[in-house]
């Protein structure tokens, strides 16, 4: 998993003020699903991307390369 996006993923959330529980009942996943994507365990597939750049108001540009 690619560190940069991992980083700009905690740092999107964090800029929203949600927490890792919020995020992942807005995506429908439970909250150890979305830790592994800030973590670097395993990484969200397209359809996901999507909704995280939804929900955290940023392109899909900033979410995978800062």
């Amino acid at each position: 998993m690619d560190k940069v996006f991992c980083k700009n993923l905690k740092e999107a959330r964090k800029s929203c003020s949600l927490t890792q529980k919020q995020v992942a009942e807005k995506l429908g996943v439970v909250e150890s699903c979305y830790a592994n994507w800030e973590q670097g365990g395993t990484e969200p597939g397209i359809e996901m991307l999507r909704k995280l750049s939804a929900i955290f108001n940023v392109t899909l540009d900033d979410l995978i390369n800062g």
